[in-house]
């Protein structure tokens, strides 16, 4: 079934419309503090930005995803999710405020660091109640479509967002009570979805008395145990591990990719005009965009003429011959076709990743499959910055940083291959 035609299904639910609601409006605010924090710690005039700091900026963005995620879901199966959605926008709000507050006032970065990793970590929260909240709005048989329409719907909120962050960023300035605006105006607009929150029956979200659950401790230490075992049983399943390690080699390439990007822009190509970088790197953003929206649209037919398991393949590999073509002249215009091709690319095999999990992996492993995905996903993310940090030149020209990205997509799909095709021998 189509996006259009999936998204179509599942807006008829009344509750659905309102729990969906609540997730746009926190993704686009989501959009406007990423975009904040990414001009704050890459393209503010008065910092230097090195491939450190980038590797610093992307781990208070993604890291608190990947550390928390596993546990927050001992509170969200314990404490009234309809509440979180309610309270946690307030408290974020509440933090986003403070983060406006500590730059405004100039204090040292590593302060308005901490608030931000304390943003997000209450986003985490947020997200998680919003993803164990679907199941009670959505009748059973339209559960996969209702899955194929929100991460996708959130993620072009999430862009739209940094869209307006831009417009805002031009009115407000760049400088740091320009950032702070930004902040403070992501903190008002997220609050709003504690309003749309509101509007859905205390009770409706669960979770339900059971008199069985073990003590919070007691869940939080068989975290570890249940995510050991989850990993175990997607071992045995090789088409879905197969799977989920292609999205993570994209995510580690991708990263790199990031951080090469963002030095290009901020000395090679701009030489050290932060303004005319974070145009350069916004377009490249929109582009993969763009290429994300499009695979949306041609995965489930390119699935369905080639299989999951071709098509993966075909987007790796296209993505490691082409970063090569755009990327190795070093010239400004390649970067912006090079997003489009890895937002493509990446989101096809993002869309893939999904299916066959949620296909393959059996229902009592599923939710600690998709937190370990969700560790790969973010963390995979951060490694690529980290190494980044060590091969990088000052201006970013780096043709070994481009050598890594291009043939390791190729190198992901022939792994990807190999794998596969013992699944199908029945090689266990």
């Amino acid at each position: 079934m189509s996006f259009v035609a999936d998204l179509r299904v599942v807006l008829r639910g009344k509750d659905f419309r309102r729990l969906f609601g609540t997730r746009l409006v926190s993704q686009f605010s989501d959009g406007i503090f990423q975009f904040a924090v990414t001009g704050f710690a890459f393209f503010s005039p008065e910092s230097q930005t090195t491939a450190l700091a980038v590797a610093a900026g992307m781990a208070v963005l993604f890291l608190p995803y990947s550390v928390l995620g596993p546990f927050v879901g001992v509170f969200i199966d314990r404490w009234p999710r309809r509440q979180i959605l309610v309270v946690a926008p307030f408290v974020r709000g509440a933090l986003l405020l403070v983060a406006a507050g500590l730059v405004a006032a100039d204090v040292p970065d590593a302060w308005f660091y901490g608030a931000a990793l304390a943003v997000l970590g209450v986003n985490r929260f947020f997200l998680a109640a919003l993803g164990a909240s679907l199941p009670h709005v959505v009748p059973a048989d339209r559960l996969i479509s209702a899955n194929a329409v929100v991460p996708t719907s959130g993620t072009v909120a999430t862009f739209f967002g940094a869209g307006l962050g831009f417009l805002l960023r031009e009115v407000y300035g760049g400088d740091d009570l320009g950032v702070a605006l930004l902040l403070a105006s992501s903190g008002v607009v997220f609050t709003l979805s504690a309003l749309v929150a509101r509007t859905m029956d205390r009770q409706l979200l669960g979770p339900w008395s059971d008199p069985d659950r073990p003590q919070a401790s007691q869940a939080l230490r068989n975290v570890v145990t249940g995510l050991a075992d989850g990993a175990k049983h997607i071992a045995r399943h090789r088409v879905a591990a197969a799977t989920m390690g292609a999205m993570a080699a994209h995510r580690f390439l991708f990263g790199m990719c990031t951080a090469l990007g963002i030095i290009l822009y901020r000395y090679y190509f701009t030489d050290g005009d932060a303004d005319a970088a974070l145009r350069g790197v916004s377009l490249v953003v929109v582009a993969a965009g763009i290429g994300t929206a499009l695979a949306v649209v041609i995965t489930p037919y390119t699935t369905e003429w080639f299989g999951i398991e071709r098509w993966v393949q075909i987007a790796l590999v296209s993505a490691g011959v082409l970063t090569a073509v755009l990327a190795l002249p070093f010239q400004e215009w390649g970067l912006p076709v090079a997003g489009f091709v890895l937002g493509l690319a990446g989101q096809s095999v993002k869309i893939c990743a999904d299916t066959t999990v949620q296909r393959d992996v059996e229902d009592i492993y599923r939710g600690r499959a998709f937190s370990i995905y969700d560790m790969l996903f973010n963390g995979m993310y951060v490694l690529a910055a980290g190494l980044s940090a060590i091969i990088l030149p000052a201006d970013g020209k780096s043709y070994l940083a481009v050598a890594i990205i291009s043939l390791g997509y190729p190198l992901a799909a022939l792994a990807y291959r190999m794998i596969t095709a013992r699944s199908r021998a029945g090689v266990v």
